[in-house]
C-alpha cells in the first residue's frame, strides 16, 4: 500500500536527511528536549516516597514497561538514571541501543521512577514536541544507525554518547502534525504488529507439531497398525509389542565428560586452531560446531577428547529448559574438544542408533523426567548426573526399524522447518516494513494528514 507524499518540500541542510516537507522546522533535538534531567528536582521529597524502579529487562524492544519493581527515593537516589512521568528514555549500549530499546514513561508510582544507568532521558518541551513522536523518532532506523555509527568503547561495552542525541538535527513538524503522525504510526504499525503476532502463533503451533511428530515416533513407531504392550513405565504408557523395554545404560559402553579450561572468548576459526566446545553446542537438538571457544596456544590440547562422526553429546550442566539437550556430531572435527559440561554417550553400534537416542532425549515425555532430575539451586545453573541419564527407560526398536524412524523423521521435520523458516521471513519483511514506514513518516516522506 503506498502513502501519499506532502506537495511541496524544502531542502533540511542535514546531508542524511534530503528534503523535507517545506513547512517543517529544521532543529537539534536540544532545541525541543531536555536531556538528563537532574536529580533535584526530588531533593525536598520525603526519601520514603515509593518510586517505580526499571531495569533494562523492564523496558521492552516494542516499547512497553514491566512495572513491577517499587523502591523508595533512598534506595535509588544514588547510582541510578533519574525520570519522571512522560519522559522519553532511549537505552544507549549495545546491542539494546540498535534494538529501539526505550519507552515513553507512563505510569510511574507517584510520577516519579529511577533505573538502569544505561538510558538517555529526553524531556519533551510542551511547546515543541510531544513524548510519542520523540519516541518514534528515537526508534527509527535513521537515528538509530547514525547514532551506531557513533558509538564509541569496545565490544560488548560500545555506547552512544549523550552528544549525538543532543546534536542530532531533524525535522520537527508543528505540534498538530506530530500528533497526526502519531495517530497514524500507531494505527499502521497495530496492523503490522497483528500480523507479526499471527506468524508466531503459527510458529509456536509448528513447534508443537514438531515436538509431537517426534514423541509419537520414537515412542510409538511409524506403523500405525502395529500390536501395542504396556512398557510398565506410566510416563511412557503402551509401546508396539517387539520393541524392548530397557534402560538407557544397558544401550551404552561408556559416558565421559571433558575439559573446561580457561579459553579466549571467542571460536576457534581456522585449521589449526584447537578449540574447546561450549555447552549450547547442542541445543534445540542440532550439534553447532561453532558455539566453541579458542584454545589459548600455551595449553596443550588434548587429543582424545576430539568429537567424531555419530558421537552422542548430551548437556550436563544448563538451565532447566536446556540441561540434558542432545545431539548427535555430523562429521569429525579433530581440533573441537569436549567440555566437562557435555557427557558423550558412547553407544553399542550394533544395538543402537545414536540419531534414534538423540530425538529419543528432545520427546516431551523424557524431557519431563530429565528436568524432574536436575539438581541445583540456581535457577540459571542445574545439572544433571551420569546416572540419570544412564537410568533413563526406553523402550528400543531394531535397529534397522531405528533408522527407518529417523529417515521418516528427517522427512517429516524437513517439512515443518520449511514453514518455520517461511514464517520467520514474513515476521522479518513485516518489521522490515514497521521500521521503514517509522523512517518514512517521522522525515517527512508520508503525508499522515491526508491518511
Amino acid at each position: 500500500m503506498s502513502f501519499p507524499r506532502y506537495p511541496k518540500y524544502k531542502p533540511s541542510g542535514v546531508e542524511w536527511l534530503g528534503e523535507v516537507p517545506e513547512h517543517w522546522e529544521v532543529k537539534r533535538l536540544r532545541y525541543v528536549a531536555d536531556l538528563n534531567p537532574s536529580k533535584s528536582e526530588v531533593r525536598d521529597l520525603d526519601r520514603t516516597i515509593a518510586v517505580s524502579f526499571l531495569a533494562m529487562e523492564s523496558i521492552g524492544d516494542d516499547g512497553t514497561l514491566t512495572l513491577d519493581k517499587e523502591k523508595t527515593i533512598s534506595e535509588v537516589e544514588s547510582g541510578y538514571t533519574y525520570f519522571r512521568e512522560g519522559d522519553v528514555t532511549i537505552a544507549k549500549i549495545t546491542p539494546c541501543y540498535e534494538n529501539g530499546k526505550g519507552a515513553v514513561m507512563r505510569g510511574l508510582v507517584n510520577g516519579i521512577g529511577f533505573g538502569t544507568t544505561e538510558l538517555i532521558v529526553a524531556r519533551p518541551k510542551p511547546d515543541q514536541v510531544t513524548g510519542a513522536y520523540l519516541h518514534y523518532l528515537f526508534i527509527s532506523t535513521d537515528f538509530r544507525s547514525i547514532g551506531e555509527s557513533h558509538m564509541y568503547g569496545a565490544g560488548g561495552q560500545k555506547r552512544v554518547p549523550d552528544a549525538f542525541v543532543r546534536n542530532f538535527a531533524t525535522g520537527f513538524p508543528p505540534l498538530p502534525e506530530q500528533s497526526a503522525i502519531k495517530a497514524f504510526l500507531d494505527r499502521e504499525t497495530a496492523k503490522i504488529d497483528e500480523l507479526v503476532a499471527e506468524q508466531r502463533r503459527l510458529m509456536d503451533l509448528l513447534k508443537e507439531k514438531r515436538q509431537a511428530v517426534i514423541s509419537h515416533a520414537v515412542t510409538k513407531g511409524l506403523n500405525p497398525n502395529a500390536p501395542m504392550k504396556s512398557s510398565g513405565i506410566e510416563w511412557l504408557g503402551e509401546v508396539p509389542e517387539h520393541w524392548e523395554v530397557t534402560k538407557i545404560k544397558h544401550l551404552t559402553s561408556s559416558i565421559e565428560q571433558g575439559w573446561s579450561p580457561q579459553c579466549e572468548g571467542y571460536p576457534a576459526e581456522a585449521d589449526d586452531e584447537w578449540g574447546v566446545l561450549k555447552v549450547g553446542c547442542v541445543n534445540g537438538g542440532v550439534f553447532n560446531s561453532s558455539e566453541n571457544k579458542l584454545l589459548p596456544p600455551e595449553l596443550e590440547p588434548i587429543p582424545r577428547l576430539t568429537i567424531s562422526r555419530g558421537d552422542l553429546l548430551i548437556s550436563r550442566a544448563n538451565t532447566r529448559e536446556l540441561v540434558g539437550s542432545a545431539a548427535v556430531v555430523e562429521q569429525d572435527y579433530p581440533t573441537l574438544m569436549l567440555c566437562d559440561k557435555l557427557y558423550r554417550v558412547c553407544l553399542n553400534p550394533d544395538i543402537c542408533c545414536p540419531w534414534f537416542i538423540s530425538r529419543y532425549l528432545g520427546s516431551t515425555a523424557v524431557r519431563g523426567q530429565i528436568e524432574l532430575s536436575a539438581t541445583g539451586a540456581s535457577s540459571s545453573m542445574v545439572n544433571i548426573p551420569q546416572s540419570a541419564i544412564l537410568e533413563i527407560v526406553i523402550a528400543a526398536p531394531p535397529y534397522q526399524e531405528q533408522r527407518e524412524i529417523i529417515a521418516s523423521l528427517d522427512i517429516d521435520l524437513s517439512k515443518l522447518d520449511t514453514l518455520t523458516a517461511e514464517a520467520q521471513r514474513s515476521i522479518d519483511l513485516l518489521q522490515e516494513r514497521r521500521t521503514a514506514l517509522i523512517s518514512a513518516a517521522v522525515t517527512g516522506q508520508i503525508d499522515a494528514r491526508q491518511t
